[in-house]
This record gives structure tokens, C-alpha cells and sequence, in this order.
């Protein structure tokens, strides 16, 4: 008899139970092959050998591939051809499955079959997270597609965004939804192909920063200067990190009277970019003049905490300018395109905000030489100036007497022209009181008066405006030659440097008083420690009088052995102070209970 093949050919299709259309699995040995009826049929307790399929020469035998329809149709090819014979066996009876209980065989064998797959296709229809934050979306190639879902817990630790087109390679296993009949992979793990998740995080972060205006060329606030000697500076890091250690030892190296004000934050693993950004705004509200964000060297996701968008957004939100300082040169975060200046190491944000502090001492004493010297010699050109002036002024007196002589000629050639014209303006005068009086031009004098008032007002307001305006220049000369005076300048840097005195000599005084109560510490507990003190508690030495060897067991002395015996009352300083006992040993006993 022909027996039927499966798809591939080169082996023997199982036949399938019944309530089962799966068949049995590459694990489990195969059912037993169908028979003619009439082949004699062996008894139960002895099975049949199984026949050997043929196989073709020099070709490995490949497994036939398990697909229900195939198999259903030789299932039911094979009832047909065979023939009712009489003596056969009565055949089963016919099991019909509910739709349930159909599904329930294909969820147990899909869900035990894949319990974790990779799949790798194309993100396709993604919407973004839901109300719950599960992330539902297609995978699908050029051949077919699947339902993919990444629960809310799994979906809050993707490094990257997922978008529609995007080519990814999903961990997780097939899950079949009963009600609907429907199959689904459950994503537990999802990375980009071509590329690692951070690599693209990074990108997808840079390119949403860039776009609202936090960094790039485009940038909505500037890059602020960094001040030339800061006050107080911030620094957002682990207290126990060694970056903080390489900061201060060369920030107090070149300036020790800079103020720091340190802010412990975890700068890697879970949480730490909160910690990071809420240091951030709390050294915002203090009086700090820059910020500094720093940590050591490490690995892409050891320096992941400052590429996290709340850390980013922080550091824009800063009022006072920030440095970042994270890991080696080679090493670049999102903080750096953030931050209004980027240092390669810790140490070298240090060197940028610490000028030398002798190097400023020496500038300052610089300028003030220069500023001596210039106001020096501005004296002394003022001085030839007025020399110069003085020499070109006359005698004031013989400039008088000349002038006094010219104003009593002029006066009596006036006189000789005036009294003429004196009669003349009496006797026209006399004609117009005359008119006058017949006009009577009291009206006239009236308005005359009234106008003359008004004049005079305005002469008067226009001297004060005059005079007010003359004023307001001359207070405001006299405001710029105040800022120009370097008095009050020397006056602020003294004050300074007296402030800085006082800190230094407060600050030797108690190193002083911290290192005298360490030696009295020290001293007290190596005095108690002293034998001594054990002896004065009722304790002895003794020793070998022969050589001065310390008797600490029987088998040091011998019978007739001359000892001594050290005691002390408390007041020696040394054991030869002590007081000393002669004695000779007589008996020696064995070991007893003390």
C-alpha cells in the first residue's frame, strides 16, 4: 500500500488522534502507522516494529513540517479508501469540540510551543501609550503581520520612543486572547536594529531638545558667561564620588578662599536623575553664582543619568549659568549641549572657574601701581598748567588803575553829550506830563503795569529754569567724578581683605585647638596603656637578677634564684623609679587555678 507524504516528502505523515490536530511534537516518539485491515493485527502486549521510511541516497531525512490542513485531509483520505471488511473493528465515535474547548488546545499548545521568541519587523500603527501606559501596535514585514503589546511596567523602561517605521528586533512570547480568538506577542524586551537603544535615546532626546530650542544653533537662551571670580559655587555630585575629590584639590589649589557649596545627589542607577535635577533647583534658590554638574569617568550606562530629559530641562530652568563636567573628553552627554559651558574632566572645570589667587593679588597690586602713577602724574600736569596760566595773568592792580582812567573820560565825554540832551528830554517831558494829564492815562498805566508784571514773571521763571538746569549739570559732573574716584573701590577690596584675615585667623585657631585635643586624647589613652598604671593597681614585676629577664612562667627561674620585685605606688614616671624587692626562690609548684 502507497503511504501518504508530507509537504516536504521525505517523511511519513503522522496520523492524528482524535479532539487533537496538532499531532504529537518533535519530543514525543510517534503514534503508531495505520494500517490495511487486512494485515493481521498483533496482539496488545507485543507491538508491531515500526517500519523504517525510505530514504533517499547521500540526503539527510528532513521532518515534515506540522500544518493542520494537510493533515486533516489525509486523515480523512485515508478513512475513505478503506473499505468496510468484514471482521474489522467498529470505528470510534466521532468527537466533536466546542469552540472553547478548540481555542483552550491552541492557547495551551501555541503559549507552551513559544514560550520566547525574536521577532524582528517594522513598528506599525503605534498611537503612544494609553490611559494605563500600555503600549499596543503592529510587527509586520513583507510576508505577514502580529499584534504586539508591551505592558506599562516593561513600557516605563524603554530607553527610546517607538514611531511608526522603525525596524526593531521584539523578545517576549505569543499569547493567544481567547474571547476574540486572537494571537498577540507579549514584548518583555525591545531593541532597534542597526543601532543600540541608548545610542537612538540619545538621538531621539538631542533631536527633541534641539527642536524646542534648549540646544543647537537655535537655541532660545544663549549660553550665559561664566562669572570671573564666583562668589560661592554650586556642585551637584556624589559626596563619595572621586570627581568631587579632583575638583576641590585643584579648585583649592589655585584659589583655597573660594566658598563650595556641595549637594550630594546619586549620579547612576534608578532614580538618580531626579536626585540629580531636584539638586539642581535647590542650589538655584541659594546664593550660589554658577553651577557645577560632575561626576568621573565610566561607561555609556553609567553616565546615563545625564541624558535623561528631566536632568536637561533642570539645567535650562537654572538662574545661574551651569558648568558639566561629566566623565573624560572623550565623553558627551545631553547635559553638555544643555549646559551654558562644557568641561572635559572635573579638573578642568576647576581650573576655568578658579583664577590663581596669587596671580590676582599680583594684578591687583599692578593696577594699583598704575593708578598711583596716573593720578600722580595728572598732578603734575595740572600743576604745569597753572604755572602756565599764572604767568600769562597781569598785575591786577595796574590793569585797574588803567581802567578806572579810561571810565572818567568816558564818563565826562557822556556828561558833555547828555546834559544837552538832559534839557532837551526835561522840556519834552514837561509837554507829555502836560498831555498826560489831560489824557488821564490811568487805564493806560494799569495795563502798562499788568504787562510789566507778566514779563517780569517770565524773566523770573526763565532765570530759575536756567539756574535748575545749571544745577542738575553741575550734580551730575560732580556724580561721574565720584564713580571715577578709585576711593570707594580700595575702600570695598580693604574691607574684603580684612574679611578674609579675620576668616583665615579663625579658621588657624581652631585647626590649633583640634590638634591639642587630639594629643590629649593620644596622650590619655597611651598613659593608660603604660604598665604602670597596671602595677599601681596592686600588680609586680618580676625578673631574673642574674641577667634582668622578665619572669613571665615557672621555666624561666630555678630553684635559689635570685629575683626582684618591682612595685610602685602610683607616683613613679619610670620603672626605674619603682620600688624594689630581693627575694630567692625556694620551691616551685605546678600550674593552679588563679
Amino acid at each position: 500500500m502507497k503511504r501518504r507524504r508530507g509537504a516536504a516528502g521525505d517523511a511519513p505523515v503522522a496520523p492524528v488522534r482524535q479532539g487533537d490536530l496538532f499531532g504529537a511534537s518533535a519530543a514525543t516518539p510517534p503514534p503508531p502507522e495505520v494500517r490495511l485491515s487486512s494485515e493481521k493485527k498483533p496482539p496488545p502486549d507485543k507491538a508491531p516494529p515500526a517500519e523504517k521510511a525510505p530514504v533517499p541516497e547521500k540526503r539527510p531525512p528532513a521532518p515534515a513540517p506540522v500544518v493542520i490542513e494537510t493533515v486533516v485531509a489525509v486523515v480523512q483520505e485515508v478513512s475513505v479508501s478503506l473499505p468496510s471488511l468484514p471482521g474489522a473493528p467498529p470505528r470510534p465515535a466521532r468527537t466533536v469540540l466546542s469552540v472553547g474547548e478548540l481555542t483552550r488546545q491552541l492557547k495551551d499548545t501555541i503559549e507552551s510551543r513559544y514560550p520566547r521568541v525574536l521577532v524582528r519587523g517594522e513598528v506599525s500603527g503605534f498611537r503612544g501609550a494609553n490611559a494605563r501606559g500600555h503600549l499596543y501596535f503592529t510587527l509586520k514585514d513583507v510576508d505577514a503581520s502580529i499584534d504586539a503589546k508591551v505592558w506599562a511596567s516593561q513600557a516605563s523602561r524603554l530607553r527610546f520612543a517607538l514611531k511608526d517605521g522603525l525596524e526593531v528586533v521584539a523578545e517576549g512570547s505569543v499569547d493567544l486572547y481567547a474571547p476574540q480568538g486572537r494571537y498577540s506577542l507579549i514584548i518583555q524586551r525591545v531593541e532597534p536594529v542597526g543601532q543600540g537603544a541608548l545610542a537612538l535615546a540619545f538621538e531621539q532626546l538631542k533631536e527633541q531638545l534641539a527642536a524646542e530650542g534648549l540646544i543647537g544653533d537655535r537655541r532660545i537662551r544663549p549660553p550665559r558667561p561664566l562669572p570671573f571670580l564666583p562668589r560661592r559655587i554650586g556642585v551637584v555630585t556624589s559626596r563619595t564620588g572621586a570627581a568631587l575629590q579632583d575638583f576641590l584639590r585643584v579648585l583649592y589649589g589655585r584659589h583655597p578662599r573660594l566658598s563650595v557649596l556641595v549637594c550630594d545627589a546619586r549620579v547612576q542607577g534608578e532614580g538618580s536623575a531626579q536626585e540629580v535635577a531636584q539638586a539642581i533647583e535647590r542650589l538655584g534658590r541659594t546664593d550660589v553664582d554658577v553651577i557645577v554638574v560632575t561626576r568621573g569617568g565610566g561607561s555609556v550606562e553609567d553616565l546615563w543619568t545625564f541624558n535623561e530629559e528631566v536632568v536637561a530641562r533642570a539645567i535650562h530652568a537654572s538662574p545661574v549659568p551651569v558648568v558639566s563636567a561629566i566623565g573624560h573628553e572623550i565623553d558627551f552627554t545631553i547635559s553638555d549641549f544643555v549646559a551654558d559651558f562644557r568641561s572635559p574632566t572635573p579638573s578642568a572645570a576647576a581650573e576655568r572657574l578658579a583664577p590663581v589667587l596669587s596671580d590676582l593679588e599680583l594684578t591687583l597690586d599692578t593696577h594699583a601701581s598704575r593708578l598711583r602713577q596716573a593720578v600722580e602724574l595728572r598732578v603734575l600736569e595740572l600743576r604745569e598748567y597753572l604755572g602756565s596760566l599764572s604767568s600769562r595773568v597781569v598785575d591786577p592792580r595796574r590793569r585797574l588803575g588803567q581802567q578806572r582812567l579810561h571810565l572818567s573820560e568816558q564818563l565826562e565825554a557822556m556828561m558833555r553829550v547828555l546834559r544837552p540832551a538832559q534839557r532837551e528830554r526835561r522840556e519834552q517831558l514837561r509837554g507829555l506830563q502836560e498831555r498826560l494829564q489831560r489824557a488821564l492815562p490811568q487805564a493806560r498805566v494799569g495795563e502798562q503795569r499788568a504787562h510789566l508784571l507778566r514779563l517780569a514773571a517770565r524773566l523770573h521763571e526763565a532765570a530759575r529754569s536756567g539756574i535748575a538746569t545749571r544745577r542738575a549739570d553741575l550734580a551730575k559732573g560732580q556724580l561721574g567724578l565720584e564713580r571715577l574716584s578709585p576711593a570707594a573701590r580700595v575702600a570695598t577690596e580693604r574691607a574684603a581683605l580684612a574679611a578674609r584675615k579675620a576668616r583665615l585667623l579663625a579658621l588657624q585657631g581652631q585647626v590649633l585647638s583640634d590638634a591639642q585635643r587630639r594629643f590629649q586624647r593620644l596622650e590619655g589613652r597611651l598613659d593608660a596603656m603604660s604598665p604602670l598604671k597596671v602595677m599601681s593597681r596592686g600588680y609586680a614585676m618580676a625578673f631574673r637578677k642574674r641577667d634582668g629577664a622578665v619572669v613571665r612562667s615557672v621555666e624561666d627561674v630555678q630553684p635559689g634564684e635570685l629575683l626582684g620585685i618591682k612595685l610602685t605606688r602610683g607616683v613613679a614616671k619610670s620603672l626605674e623609679g619603682c620600688e624594689e624587692i630581693e627575694a630567692t626562690v625556694t620551691a616551685i609548684k605546678g600550674p593552679v587555678d588563679c
